[in-house]
């Protein structure tokens, strides 16, 4: 494959790979497109119009949301629904999941998806780089009834598709169907996404790690003894320090130039901040085909069993010696 190969036919040519290869699938990642190049065109106009800020409003989480927040939620909402091709959607800005009955009465859709629509959108207003974060699964209850609750509570390893967009430099979209992770970036002129990431891996070896070290002091010593580690002047350390407060942005990071992105429990967060379903999921099944790992703390990301939609949970990811290493601070004696 070439640098030439748009999204739309990587799809295509790749849909035989899909467990269940109806082609809806399909439809559904090329509207997931679709809304990321909305959400796009809006990000950079932020500065032009009236949509950088915070609104009135909150989301589920007691956050103060961005004005772009509720616009890249609506985008993805309106893309996944009109276009008649999942039967729920479930999302970071909303208080629950939106069951979807089909128009087609004829087809049943089988898919959920969750989304965090704008990571890191509190960056918009000084031009840092955001995200979109998706991830896939395929109902798990009868088709012929509304979706439920546990549709959506599934474990990450049940998932059957799951990406980020990143809205920076250049704008990227990255997913993996559980063969290999690529990516894809979008030309602006032509409004196309090609093929420039072909089979991405982390390197073999790591050496930047993300975190808030502002919170240091709230953080478990097993943490504060990792962070020592990395500064340590000792084989090929001290390790580099970058991060960003996109979650996105970090992992992009970290995926091309090798490192580990964390975000333990903080006394204010004692169950750490980022979310099971829309954050921690998708990257996990993103990092563990790209040859990383991720981790609690104390299991595999995928293997943690949701109990509710906006769960939290400490999240540890990367290339899989770092995220092992942290892992055996965290859980020493």
């Amino acid at each position: 494959m070439t640098a030439k190969h748009t999204l739309g036919e990587f799809i295509i040519d790749n849909q035989n790979q899909f467990e269940y290869s109806t082609g809806e699938l399909s439809r559904l990642l090329n509207a997931i497109r679709l809304a990321a190049k909305t959400v796009n065109h809006e990000v950079n106009k932020a500065g032009l119009v009236d949509i950088i800020g915070a609104t009135n409003q909150t989301n589920h989480s007691d956050e103060q949301q961005q004005k772009l927040d509720v616009l890249a939620n609506q985008a993805f909402k309106n893309a996944l629904i009109n276009r008649d091709i999942v039967c729920g959607f479930a999302s970071e800005e909303e208080d629950s999941f939106v069951s979807i009955s089909s128009n087609n009465k004829t087809a049943q859709n089988n898919y959920v998806v969750l989304v965090d629509p704008l990571d890191g959108s509190s960056n918009i207003d000084t031009n840092v780089s955001v995200g979109t974060i998706f991830s896939i699964f395929r109902r798990v209850t009868s088709q012929d009834q509304p979706v439920e609750e546990k549709d959506f509570l599934q474990k990450g390893i049940y998932q059957v598709a799951a990406g980020y967009v990143l809205y920076g430099t250049s704008t990227m979209l990255v997913y993996t169907t559980g063969h290999g992770v690529n990516g894809f970036t979008l030309n602006p002129a032509l409004g196309t996404f090609y093929l420039s990431h072909p089979n991405m891996k982390f390197p073999k070896e790591g050496h930047i790690y993300s975190i808030n070290e502002g919170n240091y002091v709230h953080f478990p010593t097993g943490v504060k003894k990792y962070i020592k580690y990395c500064q340590e002047d000792n084989d090929n350390r001290p390790y580099t320090s970058r991060y960003i407060g996109s979650l996105v942005s970090d992992f992009h990071r970290n995926l091309i130039n090798g490192g580990i992105y964390l975000y333990p429990p903080t006394s204010k967060h004692p169950k750490g901040k980022l979310r099971l379903l829309y954050e921690c999921n998708p990257m996990a099944f993103l990092a563990e085909q790209a040859g990383g790992e991720a981790s609690d703390g104390q299991q595999r990301v995928m293997e943690v069993d949701p109990y509710e939609l906006h769960q939290r949970i400490p999240f540890y990811c990367g290339n899989k010696e770092m995220v092992r290493k942290v892992d055996s601070f965290i859980n020493e004696n």
